[in-house]
């Protein structure tokens, strides 16, 4: 299987290091010159610096031969756009989307791209017959439909709201002090290359990668105890 992947961070390059180490090939489309640089000298994969909303560099990834054509960022417009043009333009049979906010997931569906919200799913997908509604099965509840957030902690640079005010600095706290609303569980802390199971009196820090599910409702509350702390 050939895969183009869209986005280098640390989802991306997850995905990349999963599928190589599966036998298959892929190429990794990223804009930050320091992000290939890694990862083509730590896991020595196929990478592009470019912007994946340019037709151009998406004929140098050769997406018309794509099985699979995944975006990674944690940009849904260019997500969006770089999958429209791979299915437009180069007629790549499959296109999957990494959906930040599950507010967006009906306009991917809608244009005929696989949405999901949940990093981990994505590597199952691409080696299975799983579709999304497969997906949606297994993630729903009686209350609805379950989100997946990636929430990026703040470092301890000043950080602003919309409104341009100054938010508080953020300060290590532990899972309990979060104040996650009830219908909330925080199910991964990525530190780096580490990955933490967390439990109540488990640390947060800033920089800090975390996976909260809970309901599409509460997506703002959750996303605002995680980054105003």
């Amino acid at each position: 299987m050939y895969v183009v992947i869209v986005g280098g961070g640390r989802i991306g390059r997850h995905i990349a290091v999963d599928m190589v180490n599966r036998g298959n090939r892929v190429t990794v489309i990223e804009k930050q010159a320091t992000r290939c640089e890694r990862l083509v000298v730590d896991h020595d994969v196929l990478v592009i610096e470019g912007d994946a909303g340019d037709i151009e560099t998406l004929r140098h990834a050769r997406s018309d031969r794509a099985d699979v054509f995944v975006a990674t960022t944690h940009d849904d417009e260019d997500n969006l756009v770089a999958c429209q043009l791979a299915i437009a333009e180069f007629q790549v049979k499959r296109a999957i989307a990494r959906v930040n906010s599950p507010k967006n997931v009906e306009i991917f569906e809608v244009l005929g791209i696989e949405a999901v919200s949940s990093t981990r799913i994505i590597s199952e997908m691409l080696e299975s017959e799983f579709t999304v509604d497969d997906l949606v099965k297994l993630t729903q509840v009686r209350q609805g439909r379950i989100a997946v957030l990636e929430i990026q902690v703040p470092d301890g640079h000043t950080h602003h709201d919309e409104a341009g005010n100054v938010l508080p600095a953020p300060r290590v706290r532990t899972v309990v002090e979060l104040g996650l609303p009830d219908s909330a569980v925080l199910a991964a802390v990525f530190r780096g290359a580490t990955t933490i199971v967390p439990h109540g009196a488990t640390e947060v820090r800033p920089g800090d990668e975390v996976v909260v599910m809970t309901v599409p409702d509460l997506e703002a509350e959750v996303r605002a105890a995680l980054v105003g702390g």
